[in-house]
């Protein structure tokens, strides 16, 4: 426990060097954007697609692995929609405190902590994991807000979705990096230079671009926020250990990175989907600060409990 706190220290902190630069007007807000475009378009974009470029697809897709992830995943959804649900709470807001409750920060924290802490063979399991964030549960969010407001029929919201996916960087440089492993095309040395230069700076300036963003969330409505993170940081790890280790034969290992990307603290594009759909942002905002903060203490432990160690 103590050796993987001591492992995951430098990445928080780097968070809370984001968090200080924006909280001391160093860095201001308005610079968050850009520099959270930069990691999502260019530098995460170009990690990304190295790894799935250099991975065989056996090494990303593995049906008992995604079906455990998927299986924890959508029994904690369901449980954050009926818990919303029996305080009275509408469709739209039921499904973003579900995806509050069960949608890691992967994409910004996950690939690059993860793959220093269980080794770089993780990378397959976390993209597959990834993909299914992306690709079910986003779709699943747009597809329960846009029909249950009455906007637009279930197969224009779903074409909508779809074209979202399409446009998505990380979904495109997965596909595309897969597409060149499933072909075996080389990629020239002066490319693969210029990938592994741009990706290395996806982990310093995502983990920097949460701080400066958790700068600006606000502690409102602590008392649905904290239920959220505890959802988010223990439930979910827990109903993914349940799924992975005992109902589907899991490879052990890649159970463990299940566990672990499920521990992940709440995902900062839920705020952004909460205020496109002007639903509950405060709370999402406060559950993100609040999950953020308590990963600290929770992440090493939850990964010390599924290994074992």
């Amino acid at each position: 426990m103590i050796e993987i706190l001591l492992k995951t220290a430098p990445f928080f902190a780097l968070i809370g060097l984001g968090y200080g630069a924006a909280r001391v007007r160093l860095f201001p807000p308005e610079a968050a954007g850009t520099l959270t475009s930069f990691v999502f378009y260019f530098a995460l974009s170009a990690m990304l697609f190295r790894f799935s470029a250099n991975l065989s697809l056996s090494e990303i897709f593995d049906g008992p692995l995604g079906l455990a992830y998927l299986a924890g995943t959508t029994a904690v959804y369901a449980l954050a929609m009926a818990a919303a649900f029996a305080r009275g709470m509408d469709t739209a807001t039921a499904a973003i405190e579900a995806q509050t409750a069960a949608i890691g920060n992967t994409g910004f924290l996950g690939v690059p902590m993860l793959a220093v802490l269980l080794g770089s063979q993780a990378v397959g399991p976390i993209i597959l994991i990834l993909t299914i964030d992306l690709i079910v549960f986003s779709s699943a969010l747009t597809i329960l807000v846009t029909v249950s407001r009455g906007g637009q029929s279930g197969w224009r919201a779903f074409t909508g979705v779809l074209g979202g996916l399409i446009r998505n960087p990380m979904i495109v440089s997965i596909s595309l990096g897969l597409a060149v492993s499933a072909l075996r095309l080389p990629i020239p040395g002066v490319a693969n230079e210029f990938l592994t230069i741009l990706g290395n700076a996806a982990t310093p300036g995502a983990l920097f671009a949460i701080g400066v963003s958790l700068a600006s969330k606000s502690a409102e409505r602590l008392e649905i926020a904290a239920w959220l993170s505890f959802a988010k940081l223990v439930l979910h790890p827990g109903f993914v250990a349940l799924t992975a280790f005992l109902v589907f034969p899991v490879d052990p290992y890649k159970a463990v990175v299940a566990v672990s990307a499920a521990a992940l603290p709440v995902a900062g594009n839920v705020f952004i989907l909460a205020q496109q759909y002007k639903t509950a942002p405060q709370r999402v905002s406060a559950a993100i600060l609040l999950s953020h903060v308590a990963a600290v203490v929770t992440l090493p432990a939850v990964i010390a409990l599924a290994a074992g160690s």
